[in-house]
């Protein structure tokens, strides 16, 4: 063994390195010679190679232990370490495992199939169907006062004719020679090995030798389904209602996903939502809005009556409290909010427009509060 450099040389530390720092040492020139950084490099892929077995044998407290005492010689004659018939190479990756995620479950695991045998994980029992999501329009009425619909959408199901079974005899199944039933395969990429899904089976672990016509050897064929969903009152814009169980059909008869309902809310015309208060435009006719009296306005659940005071100014917002949309989930109601806009006649008649003139004449300089207001900010352009 003398063609072997010393491990403590290998890994530049000295004889007496802490655990901590041999790990440092090791980690920068793991990283430093590995192959992904140094492709096709020959001389790096020996040194990546020679670093991990020194790593494996300072690591371990009992091998450092008779490397110390006898060198090279103490792995010789199938006494275990590198090489020998105990300990066996030091996986270079482990160092990566306690960064990336730890113990059997870190990142090298997940791209690079696992620990030892590489069988990866089975792939070939039941797995859960896909979500699904459908776009319910509603009127705004609708979502106010909650309304039960029933939808038609198209969903993948067990097949009818092989039962789910994917085989024409219902017993043409047999497990995949490629993978051997796992549902992966391993294939070699240089240094490294790439856990892949089976291309033979699509990582069922299955091969069907006589498929099912209907469904191709799937086990499950699309299908129209109907289903009643319940719309709750005060529901809002964009929200997701969750009908349990009613997406597709899981590979090998795995258990359904679930259907996800979103509602979209129409434009009403007179109305528009603002969370749970409402508000409208209402016209008020000049009489009304100058002597004074009562107007009717729409509500969600009925007619409404608006005492108007006497000298209401256009774009005067009143509050009608409870009168707007159901909260979700409670006994209680949002506010509506009236927003008067003084209605002027387009046409007169001769009789109207006689009368509108002398009262007109009758005002003088007389002027609202409106009018006063804007002129008071208006002197400041003419001084």
């Amino acid at each position: 063994m003398a063609d072997k450099r010393d491990y403590y040389e290998v890994l530049g530390v000295p004889r007496d390195v802490s655990a901590d720092d041999l790990k440092k040492a090791y980690r920068k020139l793991a990283v430093k010679f590995h192959p992904d950084k140094n492709p096709g490099d020959k001389t790096a892929e020996e040194k990546f190679k020679e670093i991990g077995e020194a790593y494996d044998v300072l690591s371990d407290d009992q091998k450092r232990a008779a490397y110390d005492r006898y060198g090279h010689a103490a792995f010789q004659g199938g006494m275990g370490g590198p090489g020998g018939g105990g300990g066996g190479f030091h996986d270079p990756f482990d160092i990566f495992r306690e960064v990336f995620g730890g113990g059997g479950g870190g990142i090298f695991e997940q791209f690079f199939g696992g620990g030892g045998g590489g069988g990866g994980r089975r792939r070939d029992g039941p797995q859960r169907g896909s979500d699904l999501r459908y776009g319910m329009e509603i009127t705004l009425e609708e979502a106010a006062h909650g309304c039960e619909r029933e939808i038609e959408y198209e969903r993948s199901a067990s097949c009818k004719t092989c039962s789910g079974s994917g085989s024409a005899s219902g017993g043409g199944k047999k497990t995949c020679r490629t993978c051997g039933g796992v549902g992966q395969v391993i294939s070699s990429r240089g240094f490294f090995q790439i856990q892949q899904t089976c291309p033979d089976c699509s990582g069922t672990g299955e091969t069907i030798s006589d498929p099912c016509r209907a469904c191709h050897g799937t086990g499950r064929t699309k299908e129209r389904t109907k289903v009643r969903v319940k719309v709750p009152a005060g529901i809002e814009d964009g929200s997701r209602l969750r009908s349990t169980g009613n997406g597709d059909l899981g590979i090998k008869n795995g258990p359904p996903g679930d259907l996800y309902i979103v509602i979209q809310v129409k434009q009403h015309e007179i109305f528009e939502r603002e969370g749970n208060d409402l508000h409208c435009d209402m016209p008020l006719s000049f009489a009304i809005a100058a002597l004074g009296g009562e107007i009717t306005v729409p509500t969600m659940e009925a007619k409404a009556t608006v005492k108007v005071p006497a000298g209401t100014q256009n774009g005067t917002t009143f509050r009608l409290r409870g009168k707007g949309m159901k909260i979700l989930g409670e006994d209680r109601h949002g506010d509506l909010y009236v927003h008067v806009q003084i209605a002027v006649p387009t046409k007169l008649s001769a009789e109207q427009r006689a009368k509108l003139e002398d009262f007109a004449q009758s005002l003088g300089e007389q002027t609202s509060p409106m009018e006063e207001s804007f002129f008071e900010k208006a002197k400041k352009f003419f001084r």
